[in-house]
């Protein structure tokens, strides 16, 4: 009697998470085929899928754009309690970042954004969309908004860097306190499309809110991260 195709799945999912767990397969290498997967296990193409499918939902591989499917890498530790620019702590982890500014605008404040700056509606704010990578794989998508009365023409910086450090730099500006929110979300539609994931992958979203040490607040940032590209990790000292 042929298996039913949940237990088929199944055993193609556990044969990978095996070989990877085991070290056969490597971090960033590339997986058979899925055409040589199905021959080998002996099941159709829509089952092997199906396995792949879930072993990218569970973090395991990811997928590249016509090139096929890798085993993922470690993902980097953030640690929210600490103020470091992505720039600063995924090279300290002996990796390669790098920053890709997608769009820059001038805007007019909203009213969601004049709760979080303070700031009249309609009031000038700037709006850039970056994508940002480690080991040259996008793994993170962020919208933020700067307060233009306190940067003005800072879009027409290069911005494919450290932010925090052009603020600095050129405008004197310092984050003395940060506000953070994460919560999982789903990866949908334009952040999706500019992570090159399926859509409806499983995501982080993270929210920080900057302020300077007036207390003015100087950057809003909304991220979406990979799910399986950051690793959240906070070490507490009870006195």
């Amino acid at each position: 009697m042929q298996q039913p195709d949940i237990l088929q799945y199944l055993g193609v999912r556990d044969g990978i998470a095996e070989r990877i767990g085991g070290g056969e397969l490597k971090a960033g290498e590339r997986l058979p085929s899925e055409r040589q997967l199905q021959v080998g296990g002996g099941v159709a193409r829509g089952t092997v899928r199906e396995a792949l499918f879930q072993l990218e939902a569970e973090g395991l591989i990811y997928r590249k754009d016509r090139s096929g499917w890798y085993v993922s890498p470690p993902p980097v530790v953030y640690d929210p309690t600490r103020w470091e620019g992505f720039m600063s702590y995924v090279e300290a982890q002996g990796r390669r970042p790098a920053t890709e500014t997608l769009s820059k605008t001038e805007i007019a404040c909203d009213g969601m954004l004049a709760q979080i700056f303070s700031r009249p509606v309609g009031a000038p704010m700037y709006w850039i969309r970056r994508r940002r990578s480690i080991d040259d794989r996008a793994v993170l998508i962020e919208s933020i908004v700067v307060d233009a009365s306190l940067a003005p023409g800072l879009i027409d910086h290069d911005l494919d860097g450290s932010l925090t450090s052009v603020l600095k730099s050129i405008y004197g500006i310092g984050v003395a306190r940060n506000k953070v929110d994460m919560r999982p979300c789903a990866l949908i539609r334009g952040e999706a499309e500019a992570l090159r994931v399926k859509s409806g992958l499983p995501g982080l979203s993270v929210e920080r809110t900057c302020y300077d040490a007036q207390g003015r607040v100087v950057e809003f940032d909304r991220e979406y991260w990979r799910h399986d590209a950051l690793k959240v990790s906070v070490d507490i000292r009870v006195r």
